[in-house]
């Protein structure tokens, strides 16, 4: 009797969050701010990540949110993620899931620099990171980066790595005029309850818990594993589950980095 009671309010947690997520979404109610005080429609935004993949595994809330709100959104993958021989096979991938996510294959990158190789082993040097992020903001006139936090949601030390190369650019750069925010990584518990940690998500946002200043729920979260399927060599039954599961399907905490 308590294992069904347990079942039961799960599953309640679970379709009430689904629901929440579907009601934003129709009502685009959505605080539409992420600069202090400052309009978030229409900006540039540079979306750099570690490997092929990584956007539509953690980042789909925050670029469906950007492209619903006219925003001109560029994706910097560091590397091809050859760390299986497989890297020009990823790098297609990744354009094929661009395109569900609709941002235009024009404005995806994809690195293939002898230094920045995927692995667990293999360390990025954060001044050469900050160079190339330095070079695309100037060539397209980038005035927002988005990335991921010190520890990189799953501890990836490339994810790790190219946050470490955006804050070098801010540390760095007369730039002042650019923003870069993180991707909040969370508790494993968080990481998998799915949509039903939205509800986390917009406390700590309304209280600033942790530094998170905002959060966007995902307006279509079918978006999300439609786009991961386009990277059919990565697409096996853990990351299947993965991505049903993980509450980055869902929504994401973005805080600033100072």
């Amino acid at each position: 009797m308590e294992w069904l009671v347990i079942i039961v309010t799960v599953v309640v947690l679970w379709v009430a969050s689904l629901f929440k997520i579907l009601h934003e979404s129709l009502s685009a109610s959505q605080v539409e701010v992420l600069n202090e005080g400052g309009g978030f429609c229409k900006r540039n935004v540079l979306l750099v990540i570690a490997h092929p993949d990584d956007e539509s595994m953690f980042f789909t809330p925050t670029i469906n949110y950007l492209s619903s709100r006219g925003c001109n959104l560029h994706i910097l993958c560091m590397s091809t993620g050859n760390a299986d021989g497989i890297g020009n096979v990823r790098k297609e991938e990744l354009y094929l899931a661009s395109i569900v996510l609709k941002v235009p294959q024009k404005q995806v990158k994809v690195l293939d620099h002898p230094d920045l190789q995927d692995g667990f082993g293999k360390s990025w040097n954060s001044k050469l990171l900050s160079k190339i992020i330095k070079e695309e903001i100037v060539n397209c006139a980038i005035d927002l980066v988005i990335t991921f936090d010190n520890y990189g949601v799953s501890g990836h030390c490339n994810h790790q790595d190219v946050h470490q190369g955006v804050r070098k650019l801010l540390q760095d750069t007369s730039h002042k005029e650019v923003e870069a925010w993180e991707l909040v990584s969370t508790s494993i518990l968080r990481k998998y309850s799915g949509p039903v940690d939205i509800w986390l998500s917009l406390l700590s946002a309304k209280f600033h818990l942790s530094g998170v200043a905002h959060c966007f729920l995902n307006e279509h979260p079918r978006r999300s594993l439609a786009a991961m399927a386009q990277h059919r060599s990565q697409w096996v039954w853990f990351r299947k589950l993965f991505v049903s599961f993980s509450s980055y399907t869902y929504v994401n905490c973005v805080r600033k980095i100072n």
